[in-house]
């Protein structure tokens, strides 16, 4: 099984660093977040890596090559101007079609959740396009629990378990392909159309490791957390 990397992205937010290095080999606790990527999905059997790059390509093919010292196998995709996730992805559509299955992520997240879900929820649901990896929502703030008018506790940014956010981790038959077009993000393209057709289904992780790299703070909050939950 193959797994397809969006790491073509300007990651505007992380600037200064983003301007000499691309996002996906900004470091988190000394490794690059490509690396961390591989390295999970490499403990559930997974190999082959199909990197769908654009914004310095050039730096990601010069340190990750062929794959071989990562002990995976690396296929390059390259965009030559910003086509959006969806596009991207269509963009990979030669590499990726004849797989029965595949997975997709966003080149900026840091995750240990267990992909095998994802694929058996697909293989389950005969009418199954594409299944998203989902998390709960943790509060940007702390949240007062208030009785009357006295606050009884205080708790740190929550996980908020009534609401779900979609984790950047994807399952997909080759059938999405139809569903993608040739620029645009796949958020608001493939899967508004997918979900009205009932044909895009979800696995809800509770008790995972979860954080997408956007700022500079996720940077050094990550540092701290990543070693011992992604190990």
């Amino acid at each position: 099984m193959k797994a397809a990397i969006l790491a073509g992205g300007y990651g505007k937010r992380l600037r200064p660093y983003t301007e000499t290095v691309p996002k996906p080999l900004v470091e988190v606790a000394g490794k690059p977040i490509l690396v961390w990527q591989m390295e999970w999905l490499k403990r559930y059997g997974i190999t082959e890596f199909v990197l769908l790059v654009g914004y310095l390509k050039e730096k990601i093919i010069e340190y990750v090559g062929s794959g071989a010292r990562f002990g995976v196998s690396v296929t390059y995709v390259v965009e030559d101007r910003p086509l959006g996730t969806a596009g991207a992805l269509k963009n990979a559509e030669p590499v990726l079609k004849s797989e029965p299955v595949f997975l997709v992520l966003n080149g900026d997240i840091l995750t240990n959740l267990d992909p095998r879900r994802l694929i058996e929820k697909l293989e389950e649901a005969d009418d199954a396009v594409g299944v998203i990896a989902s998390v709960p929502l943790r509060s940007p703030y702390g949240i007062l629990e208030v009785r009357g008018d006295k606050v009884v506790s205080f708790r740190e940014k929550p996980l908020l378990r009534d609401y779900w956010i979609n984790a950047g981790v994807y399952a997909f038959r080759p059938e999405v392909f139809k569903y993608l077009p040739d620029h645009g993000d796949i958020e608001v393209t493939a899967f508004p159309r997918l979900a009205e057709e009932g044909r895009l289904y979800t696995v809800r992780y509770e008790n995972v490791y979860w954080r997408s790299i956007d700022t500079h703070k996720d940077v050094e909050e990550a540092s701290k957390e990543v070693s011992s939950l992604m190990s």
